[in-house]
């Protein structure tokens, strides 16, 4: 998308169920997120939260309802619509046999025509300029995050789904991690996250998915 379609990015989620081996984690759960903005997803552990991220990126069907993009169900276009998004799991997709540079260079190449931006630039964002040339199974867990971090200095992906981006990294990395994400959403980005961490963002929406767990008597899913 280019900086003025940016303006019109919209993520609507209309009363979507998901479950997990075979029990219902949440149903009839709709949001909307336009452009610029930014939602943190809440919800005790295994209420469905990374299920429903995963979801998000059309990683994994809903069992009811649609997801859409630009107004239109992501079903239709599910591939135009990933080149559209990007997501960051909870694992860093960090290779340890590859150096930092080598790493960040085959991230930037999955997203295809969407990447943009010096990985130099990139590397001094996330503190790792000097690591450039380091074998990644060397790094600490804070350092091979980063690396997978690196890849939101490199990209124009008007949707960011970032699960647990704060983990394993300093203090000063968080705040600049903040900032970027900040940057993202003044520009007109969606961001939805998740953080067991307090953020320091302003303008945060939040979506805790816990209240919307089935009944007692729905809890089992019989297929």
């Amino acid at each position: 998308m280019t900086e003025a379609n940016f303006l019109q990015a919209s993520l609507s989620i209309n009363s979507i169920s998901c479950e997990r081996d075979e029990r219902i984690l949440f149903k009839n759960l709709s949001f909307r997120c336009d452009s610029g903005s930014l939602l943190q997803i809440l919800g005790f552990n295994g209420a469905g939260k990374t299920t429903l991220l995963h979801t998000l990126c059309g990683l994994r069907p809903a069992a009811e309802g649609e997801i859409q993009w630009l107004g239109t169900s992501i079903l239709q276009n599910l591939a135009e619509y990933r080149r559209s998004l990007f997501f960051l799991g909870h694992q860093a997709p960090v290779k340890g046999h590859l150096t930092v540079r080598e790493n960040v260079e085959w991230l930037k190449a999955l997203h295809g025509s969407n990447p943009s931006g010096s990985v130099d630039d990139a590397l001094e964002q996330v503190d790792l300029g000097a690591y450039s040339d380091t074998a990644c199974y060397s790094l600490s867990a804070g350092q091979r995050r980063r690396v997978a971090l690196a890849q939101l200095y490199l990209n124009q992906c008007p949707l960011w789904v970032l699960d647990e981006p704060f983990t394993a990294i300093d203090k000063a990395g968080v705040s600049r991690l903040s900032e970027r994400i900040s940057e993202h959403s003044e520009r007109g980005g969606i961001v939805v996250l998740t953080s067991h961490q307090p953020i320091e963002l302003s303008d945060v929406n939040l979506l805790d998915i816990s209240r919307f767990q089935p009944s007692p008597e729905e809890q089992l899913y019989c297929g």
